[in-house]
């Protein structure tokens, strides 16, 4: 006998909006299973407002009412029975942050939770790593986004060390990252990860999925240093308009893709990692089994 119920996950990011709708599956003697039945995608770049005019424009406040009320049909159809939508760096950067949730509450009946970044880092770190993972090894898990990046470090299967930074893509790409910030996130990763032999890096995020499904890599391998490096040198090659016509990218992937990929980078040579793995899991999925562990609140749908 199984039971099965839906929870789902909103994540309000700098770069885009998701809905993460997920099949929770429970059977007697067995560990949960959790399956994704459902995953949209709405491009709606707020860190570009936020990180250059302080605040939301009424126009993608608009676009986030709309993005919500559909998000609410959504979920309904798909008798989701619990959910939580969390708002990550652009969301807690904005003069205008709270006036916006309230809009959403008023007109979308979406309750959202401004979250920081350690918060998110925690989240995330609830996601079920220890099943990509080998227990016997290093990793330093590094979630980019477009306001920030969260970075962990993974020993033996526990977290010895966590941090969120102000260095993610749409920050880069408007040129609001201090020379200072690199130099502390360089000191940050070097000093936490000194003590171990051999690290490899956890990609999180949809910049390096998408760079892991280009590479035609297996599930489970990783991509190398050395790929990495020469796929950000590609990518250098071409202008914004060749990479959306030539290299199939979409038009909201095609320039954060560059500076995610730095980062990436950055965080491979300071750690001396050479390989990097792509689990394929976020916030998103730190939502709904932060929901199914009863370790965050959640809603339900009115």
């Amino acid at each position: 006998m199984i039971n099965i119920k839906k929870y789902a996950a909103i994540d309000i990011g700098s770069n885009a909006i998701r809905l993460l709708i997920s099949n929770i599956i429970e059977q007697k003697g067995k560990p949960t299973l959790f399956k994704k039945s459902a995953l949209v995608r709405v491009p709606i770049r707020l860190g570009a407002d936020v990180f250059i005019n302080q605040k939301i424009s009424e126009e993608n406040a608009q676009r986030m009412i709309d993005t919500m009320n559909a998000f609410k049909l959504l979920m309904k159809s798909h008798k989701v029975v619990a959910y939580k939508a969390c708002a990550t760096s652009a969301m807690r950067e904005a003069e205008n942050g709270a006036e916006i949730v309230n809009l959403i509450k008023k007109k979308a009946k979406i309750k959202v939770d401004v979250i920081d970044g350690e918060e998110e880092a925690a989240i995330i770190a609830a996601t079920d790593l220890n099943s990509f993972i080998d227990q016997s090894k290093t990793y330093l898990y590094v979630d980019v986004g477009g306001g920030s990046t969260e970075f962990s470090v993974i020993h033996q299967g526990k977290t010895t060390a966590s941090k969120s930074f102000k260095i993610g893509t749409v920050r880069l790409l408007n040129d609001m990252v201090q020379k200072e910030t690199w130099q502390e996130l360089q000191v940050w990763i070097k000093q936490n990860t000194k003590d171990f032999e051999k690290i490899n890096l956890l990609g999180s995020g949809g910049n390096i999925n998408k760079i892991f499904k280009i590479s035609g890599r297996a599930i489970g391998k990783p991509l190398t240093y050395f790929y990495l490096t020469s796929y950000y040198n590609m990518l250098q090659s071409y202008s914004y308009e060749e990479r959306i016509t030539q290299l199939d990218l979409n038009q909201d992937r095609a320039d954060v893709i560059i500076p995610a990929t730095r980062i990436y980078l950055s965080a491979m040579k300071w750690s001396n990692a050479k390989y990097i793995y792509v689990p394929k899991i976020g916030l998103s999925d730190g939502i709904v089994k932060s929901i199914y562990f009863e370790t965050v609140s959640s809603e339900n749908l009115e």
